[in-house]
């Protein structure tokens, strides 16, 4: 039984989290939920053993709940725990422990989301005693127009920005003159951008995207007003770094919007294709070392090769089933799945008129 638990993926519970932005009626409809609407409840945080960051030391949101009436753990994280190797698999574990050196949510914001910065792993270790920063990137699904506006981005630095007039901006809470040192880049379905520690940004309103990133929840807002008018506590704003150190995390260079582009933006790429479907590279280890992303869209059926590493599943679109030497698991629009390390070759077989779109995403070293 002990080998059997290692050798099958586990489907999860969905697993909202509070933010302090409101969204989450894209997230609604696509996980099926009745009386769809947005609230701040706009996240959703898949395969986690990530705890939100919050005020609350008592606090288990963010931990993934296993939906397994068999299995005797709550959390994927306690699974894990308790079988690290086979779960993660000897080379990640040798590295990084039983952290899964990854975080993967989905996102869904009615208003734009504070300006904010993450920190890189240098900073994260002096000031929050992290190995890990907060490295992203963003994989655009869809969206919707607010207020009469495109889903749009806000990344990077105008060049002419500097500490001193970023950090004035910020003393004055001159939100306008903040928005406009960023540039603006409207988004549509396959969009991709990275987003590295000490970048400031902000998602704008109206997105509807996957986001993987390193496995924290460091986020420093120089906001203390949100669009939608609520206060955020000092705390929120600099995770008790206090404000001095918090404006210490941005990277001043700037950049030019086509410099912007040519360093951030990706588009995802063909890497495979057979008769029953073809997988893509959102993001590879070329773009970054901390995460990778691919994506598969499944008309038939699609054999994927046994990977030696863990991954973490969404099912975009469509409907099917995952099929596994010990078994056959059906599969749904909104799923989220954790596949063990040790799990064999799989096959992914559509079954609807919609192809069967999947989300995999793997963590530092995958493919090495």
């Amino acid at each position: 039984m002990e080998k059997e638990i290692c050798l099958k993926p586990f489907k999860l519970k969905p697993n909202r989290v509070k933010r302090p932005f409101k969204g989450g009626m894209l997230l609604d409809q696509w996980q099926h939920r009745d009386n769809p609407q947005d609230g701040f409840a706009a996240e959703e945080w898949a395969a986690s053993i990530v705890q939100a960051q919050s005020e609350r030391s008592d606090s288990f949101e963010g931990l993934s709940q296993l939906d397994d009436p068999n299995s005797d753990a709550e959390f994927l994280k306690t699974l894990i725990a308790a079988h690290p190797l086979e779960f993660l698999g000897p080379p990640h574990i040798r590295k990084f422990g039983d952290n899964m050196a990854i975080l993967v949510k989905l996102l869904d914001s009615y208003s734009r989301l504070l300006i904010q910065v993450h920190p890189d792993r240098d900073y994260a270790k002096r000031v929050f005693g992290s190995g890990f920063g907060k490295t992203e990137a963003w994989y655009v699904l869809g969206g919707r127009r607010v207020n009469g506006q495109a889903p749009y981005v806000l990344l990077g630095f105008k060049p002419g920005v500097t500490q001193e007039t970023w950090s004035e901006l910020f003393f004055k809470q001159d939100i306008q003159g903040m928005v406009d040192s960023l540039h603006h880049f409207p988004v549509q379905e396959g969009d991709v951008f990275l987003v590295e520690s000490g970048i400031p940004h902000a998602i704008g309103s109206g997105c509807f995207l996957i986001e993987i990133q390193e496995p924290t929840d460091f986020t420093m807002r120089v906001e203390k007003v949100s669009p939608e008018g609520r206060v955020m506590s000092d705390y929120q704003c600099h995770q008790g770094a206090g404000f001095p150190k918090m404006l210490e995390c941005f990277h001043y260079e700037s950049y030019t919007r086509e410099q912007v582009l040519k360093k951030y933006y990706r588009k995802p790429q063909i890497i495979e294709r057979k008769d029953g479907g073809m997988r893509r590279s959102v993001i590879s280890g070329k773009d970054i070392s901390y995460f990778s992303m691919d994506e598969l869209e499944v008309w038939g059926c699609f054999a994927t090769s046994r990977l030696f590493s863990f991954s973490v599943v969404i099912v975009v679109s469509g409907q099917g089933d995952l099929i596994w030497s010990g078994g056959i698991m059906a599969i749904n629009q909104g799923d989220e799945l954790f596949l063990p390390a040790a799990l064999g070759p799989v096959v992914w077989e559509s079954k609807g008129e919609e192809h069967l779109r999947i989300i995999r995403c793997f963590p530092p070293g995958h493919g090495k």
